[in-house]
């Protein structure tokens, strides 16, 4: 893998570079960087597996953080590849054309955290969340006690309480 690092880092300006194990390395690049990287790496490295497009938000930074999980068959290793966008402006270039399966990641992420990838295929289409218009679910700014209180209305027979409590009875109900 360090070989592999040592080529990138000649092409491609990285940050946070961290070898995780032999065959697990995890890294930064800077968005504008990002698909230009992952070109390389699946046309140069072997790298033709996306495992996984997945989002952090870290709303204390105002970024959303994108992890491309992609895996090089031949050789069993993966490479975590972040970047991290603005979340006011959250948008980035779309890698359907480079992993089919990227497209329903992408899709997921526009539904569930706001992320627009332009040109990707379907992105607009209702994915899990048909009818919603509200702030997107896995934004940390979404207040789901709030949607809940607001949405699902009290049932009888329910009744409220206090987990400590509740717990001492179940577990020590002789004392």
């Amino acid at each position: 893998m360090k070989e592999i690092i040592n080529k990138i880092e000649k092409l491609y300006p990285i940050s946070d570079f961290k070898q995780q194990n032999d065959k697990t390395a995890l890294l930064t690049v800077e968005q504008d960087k990002a698909v230009d990287l992952l070109i390389y790496m699946q046309k140069f490295e072997g790298f033709k597996h996306l495992a996984i497009l997945t989002a952090v938000d870290w709303i204390e930074n105002n970024q959303f953080q994108l992890s491309y999980i992609i895996n090089n068959p031949e050789l069993k290793m993966d490479l975590i590849l972040r970047v991290f966008i603005d979340r006011e402006k959250a948008e980035m270039t779309s890698i359907h054309n480079l992993w089919e399966q990227a497209a329903t990641y992408q899709r997921e992420l526009k539904e569930m955290f706001g992320i627009n990838f332009p040109n990707s295929p379907r992105v607009d289409k209702p994915f899990i969340l048909e009818g919603w218009d509200g702030l997107p679910p896995y934004r940390r700014d979404f207040d789901t006690k709030k949607y809940s209180e607001d949405t699902y209305f009290p049932r009888e027979g329910r009744t409220k309480n206090n987990p400590v409590e509740y717990m001492k009875q179940k577990l020590y109900p002789d004392e």
